[in-house]
């Protein structure tokens, strides 16, 4: 159990503070409600590129990190389609320099042409290096306008493509800016050894006089139900051959979400899962094979994915997926198989509350989705989910119709070519 308070600033900034008197550490989290899915469709990876921006400098303090390191602090961010989070630890003694520091950036982030051009130069050489230059960098690249062909999840985080970051203008980015970064839009949150009668005088100091902005209203494009399999085949050099599946879900705050979560720790969570027990363990047709969900807010993706044995066909290995997901759907899954999932689920859960960072952020993502003490209802929903919704699960969502596949074809290897010599005499 994740004890907190919760309290509204005037200009609508969502505070929560989590005390945790047993660590002389503070965690500072902000989340801003804003990721890929909330781009342009022809300006791509700005919320990806802000979170690099967001580091450049503000009007007042120039450099972000340099102030935080003197007081023993450290930070990060991560963007994701759903949002994009910022977090710092540093000495509970020294959390009012974590206070100045994000207050500041969020009043007035410095729009120097200087800073986006070296933030630019970053995010291009991340989007080179990690997604066109690694092999099978550009998996998601192929398989989520695939999948998605309407609803904004169609692109990857880093964006749809380079030219969309290099052509990013200073007024788009300000624009960006002044649409999503605003107390309206974030929700903070402090947890470790503080008071909240000492966090919420700190949040009043420094974030109630910035303004208030307009909070952001999603009117997004929904994802019609898919009817219809999708397929699509490509060949790079690549160690071996490997296969995408992916299946559309539940949403993350929807009620079958925790079955289908669930399922697919059935099929390909660890070494006793279906999949690996029976197409790397018994039947070695792939090297590696697993299952999961990606969690996302709005209707996600179930994925299956694994890479091929050398000698294995992609057809063969796809026909044998294909025959563990139709056993899968054909009956309710065994009592203690289910709970076997349910204790990793359980495991996963508690490990999750271990960190005082971790604690913070699901307080943020759960009050994003509409409620803080969703952090606390987590375990009880994995508990209440039975074998009949699995199957319900499996039913749905592992529908063939439902099924985008990519076929990520490893070029054949040439024989070597073998020349006779003839020795001089």
């Amino acid at each position: 159990m994740i004890h907190f308070e919760e309290f509204t600033l005037a200009n609508g900034l969502r505070c929560i503070v989590h005390e945790d008197h047993s660590t002389p550490m503070a965690v500072l989290n902000v989340l801003y409600n804003v990721g890929s899915r909330d781009e342009d469709p022809a300006h791509t990876g700005f919320a990806h590129l802000f979170e690099h921006l967001m580091f450049s400098g503000s009007v007042n303090i120039p450099s972000y990190d340099e102030p935080l390191q003197l007081v023993g602090g450290e930070n990060n961010a991560f963007t994701s389609p759903d949002i994009t989070n910022y977090y710092l630890t540093l000495p509970a003694a020294n959390l009012e320099t974590g206070f100045w520091l994000e207050s500041d950036r969020m009043l007035n982030l410095a729009f120097s042409e200087n800073g986006l051009e070296v933030q630019r130069k970053v995010v291009v050489e991340e989007f080179k290096q990690n997604y066109l230059n690694q092999p099978y960098g550009d998996v998601w690249l192929k398989l989520r306008p695939l999948a998605y062909q309407h609803h904004p999840y169609q692109w990857a985080t880093i964006g749809k493509e380079v030219a969309h970051i290099e052509d990013a203008t200073m007024q788009q980015v300000r624009d960006f800016f002044a649409k999503h970064y605003s107390p309206a839009n974030a929700i903070l949150v402090v947890a470790g050894d503080v008071t909240v009668a000492e966090a919420q005088r700190l949040a009043e100091k420094w974030f109630g006089p910035i303004p208030g902005g307009t909070r952001y209203k999603r009117n997004l494009t929904t994802e019609p139900r898919q009817e219809e399999a999708r397929f699509l085949e490509i060949s790079a050099d690549v160690p071996m051959s490997a296969l995408y599946k992916v299946y559309h879900m539940p949403g993350r705050g929807e009620p079958a979400y925790h079955a289908a979560d669930l399922l697919s720790d059935v099929l390909g969570r660890g070494k006793s899962s279906r999949l690996y027990q029976q197409l790397v363990k018994e039947r070695p047709l792939f090297n590696s094979l697993s299952a999961s969900v990606m969690g996302s807010f709005e209707p996600g993706l179930l994925v299956v994915s694994g890479k091929l044995n050398a000698g294995v066909t992609l057809e063969e290995a796809d026909a044998a997926i294909e025959a563990v997901l139709a056993e899968i759907s054909a009956a309710e899954i065994p009592t203690e198989e289910l709970e076997k999932v349910k204790n990793q689920a359980e495991v996963s859960i508690v490990f999750s509350e271990i960190e005082l960072l971790n604690r913070a952020m699901n307080l943020a993502f759960s009050k994003l989705l509409g409620d803080a003490n969703l952090v606390n209802q987590e375990s009880a929903k994995v508990q209440a989910v039975t074998a009949a919704q699995v199957l319900a699960a499996a039913q749905e969502v592992l529908r063939p119709t439902n099924c985008s596949t990519l076929y990520y074809r490893a070029h054949p290897v040439a024989e070597p070519v073998v020349t006779e010599e003839v020795a001089e005499a």
